[in-house]
């Protein structure tokens, strides 16, 4: 094998997330505005002889031939039709199944560093392509964007100027979330009332600063996933007490994270929160 790629795979945050009609093809349309932070996933992009491997320790990722990285290796060696392989190694660090991105930014880095590998031989606006079919967070990674509005299935987008860097926490219970569940869940509790089909009408130059975006924020996935974990309402209630400047749910869930307004703040609300309700990390938001 030559020398590897090596690169990294940040999480995001849904500061703002509005679930859609459902298209024809059966996925939801999203409107969502993405935030690049912190924390990140390490990959290793080996050019092989032939076939997609995948070398990791991290453990709930599931079958090697589904996960997104290689569905990614796979999709750009069979548009380039390079006679080459591709062996990943991956190092997570984003917790799966908490509505970060993880597997969605890991995809992206593939992307991008085995089109690399093949000579840049798919344009950027293809890759693009390539990445709302992977999965509708996969765009956003791929864009290099630190903060973007993204809505359909997240292949149209409008990149934003970055928010300023934010002191954040992240409070993952010990529960993961499948997406295909919560959109379950949010089906039942909506019952036959329409899914919203039009996005919001936002004033961009709004979006510029954290009071702003604290007073748009909502995730459309809090409600149904609260309704069946009791005890991550609990934990995002303790979470609100900490007085931020915005705190959500990210995604599908299980993750939640606060931005404050001082490292300081965001020590003292760790202190507060201690490990009771799960896993508590310090992060940088719009990084």
């Amino acid at each position: 094998m030559s020398d590897p790629i090596v690169t990294t795979a940040p999480a995001k945050l849904n500061l703002l997330l509005r679930i859609l009609a459902r298209h024809a093809d059966g996925y939801h349309g999203i409107e969502t505005l993405f935030c690049r932070i912190g924390l990140a996933d390490r990959l290793e992009v080996h050019r092989a002889d032939a076939g997609v491997t995948l070398e990791t320790t991290a453990e709930g990722l599931g079958a090697a031939e589904n996960n997104l990285a290689v569905r990614a290796a796979h999709a750009v060696l069979e548009a380039t039709r390079r006679p080459f392989g591709v062996h990943i190694v991956l190092e997570k660090q984003i917790p799966v199944g908490a509505g970060l991105g993880g597997g969605s930014s890991d995809a992206a880095a593939t992307l991008v560093a085995v089109n690399a590998l093949a000579g840049n031989a798919i344009p950027r606006h293809e890759l693009m392509q390539i990445a709302a079919r992977l999965g509708s967070d996969v765009p956003f990674f791929v864009s290099g964007a630190t903060l973007a509005l993204a809505w359909d299935r997240g292949d149209r987008m409008i990149r934003l100027p970055p928010l300023p860097r934010a002191p954040a926490l992240l409070l993952s219970p010990a529960t993961a979330i499948a997406t295909a569940d919560a959109y379950g869940w949010m089906a039942n509790a909506r019952g036959t009332a329409p899914l919203r089909r039009g996005a919001l009408a936002l004033d961009l130059e709004s979006l510029g600063s954290w009071g702003d975006i604290a007073r748009m924020a909502g995730n459309d996935f809090e409600s149904p996933v609260f309704g069946r974990y009791p005890a991550l309402r609990a934990a995002f209630e303790s979470l609100v007490a900490t007085r931020p400047l915005i705190c959500r749910m990210s995604g599908s869930g299980s993750t939640l994270f606060a931005v404050y307004r001082s490292e300081r703040d965001r020590e003292d609300a760790r202190m507060m929160l201690g490990r009771k309700h799960g896993d508590v990390r310090s992060t940088e938001a719009s990084v």
